[in-house]
């Protein structure tokens, strides 16, 4: 009876105890090895994945950074999000910068306020030190990403609403490029970037996301990345919360909400639409340029997103050389529909079925999601 006791008193202790850290310093668990660090991290109320934080984007917070025009990429997760932010770029350059010398890297351009660069870090104490890093060519980074050329700056997210204050009255006049992907063809790209990030970012990260091959399955047939994405698992909401958080948002004037194999299939049609919404006038000739930037050959040829982390502090982070993903790991071929090719039918029936549980009360919602293409009005 006293060891009974005795083991029950310790367990107490240690449930108090990671409590405790899971309250005041959660980063401590991401010094632990994988999976510990994030069973750790997501027990004590943490969202995934680890190096996220939605504080830039508080209400009483986005006034004090952005301006009138300011341009968010919120596009889903890997749903086109680095093709948009460089072809945005493209546009209100008109495809002028032809040497890339505005966009030395995705991460310094078009800076990532989701993101938290550094272990233990947060948005209120990088927030500054978007303005005072000096790049390794000694440009600070606000002069690339806050050029005084830019008729609007770029900014990434993964957010949707309520976490970006689409509708946010009064303040800043901000517009929204939301994407969406069929949810076979996320899962697919999802199989190859776990194993894109390098192993100085997971490092700092727990060890997430974990270093799987693209090619392993379990007995059902599941990469570990796709089980993840399943309602209920740890990144649900990177698909179904995010689809369902902009479909009412779809009509805003300062929303303009994408389809990627709508935008793939008409890329030329795309552009000359995204530059309408943002009030950039192109010429034929200025629109033919932007459309040869954009494309997936051009992309691999610039070769521009490996994501450096510029803002971080870890003693263990070298800020010029090490980066979130491997070189040319970024841009793939970006094909549509290659995840029910690459999928065994008893894979694509319970993604399927995750569609229906997740889309199927609204059918319009569904079938979109799936296919693309025009949707309908919202419903007064």
């Amino acid at each position: 009876m006293v060891t009974i006791k005795k083991i029950g008193s310790a367990v107490v202790g240690i449930a108090v105890l990671i409590g405790a850290v899971g309250k005041f310093v959660p980063h401590w668990f991401m010094t632990m090895p994988f999976p510990l660090s994030i069973i750790l991290w997501i027990s004590t109320g943490h969202g995934m994945p680890p190096y996220f934080s939605t504080d830039a984007w508080k209400e009483d917070e986005i006034d004090t950074w952005t301006r009138d025009g300011d341009l968010v990429v919120a596009t889903g997760a890997k749903s086109g999000t680095t093709f948009m932010l460089y072809c945005t770029h493209q546009i209100r350059t008109k495809g002028k910068d032809t040497d890339d010398e505005l966009f030395p890297d995705v991460s310094i351009a078009t800076p990532w306020p989701d993101l938290i660069q550094s272990r233990g870090g947060s948005w209120a104490e990088q927030k500054e030190r978007y303005n005072t890093t000096i790049l390794p060519d000694g440009r600070t980074m606000k002069e690339v990403w806050d050029h005084p050329s830019y008729p609007f700056r770029i900014f990434k997210s993964h957010f949707g609403p309520p976490e970006l204050p689409v509708r946010k009255k009064g303040g800043k006049k901000i517009k929204y490029l939301a994407m969406v992907r069929n949810v076979l063809d996320v899962a697919a790209s999802m199989t190859d970037f776990y194993s894109a990030h390098t192993d100085e970012f997971r490092h700092l990260w727990g060890g997430f996301p974990p270093d799987v091959p693209p090619d392993v399955r379990d007995a059902d047939g599941f990469h570990p990345a796709m089980k993840d994405m399943l309602p209920g698992n740890p990144l649900e909401g990177i698909y179904w919360g995010y689809v369902n958080s902009w479909w009412p948002y779809r009509n805003d004037p300062n929303v303009i909400l994408l389809h990627y194999s709508d935008v793939r299939k008409d890329l030329k049609g795309s552009v000359a639409k995204i530059a309408k919404f943002l009030d950039v006038k192109l010429s034929s000739s200025e629109l033919n340029t932007v459309v040869n930037r954009c494309s997936m050959e051009h992309m691999k040829k610039a070769n521009k997103f490996h994501y450096y982390m510029p803002l971080n502090t870890d003693s263990t982070w070298n800020n010029n050389e090490h980066f979130i993903v491997k070189s040319g790991k970024m841009v793939n071929k970006g094909h549509v529909g290659k995840g029910k090719d690459k999928f065994s039918p008893e894979v694509v029936a319970k993604f399927r079925e995750a569609e229906e549980k997740m889309l199927g009360h609204d059918p319009a919602l569904l079938k979109w999601a799936r296919e693309g293409g025009g949707f309908p009005p919202v419903e007064s």
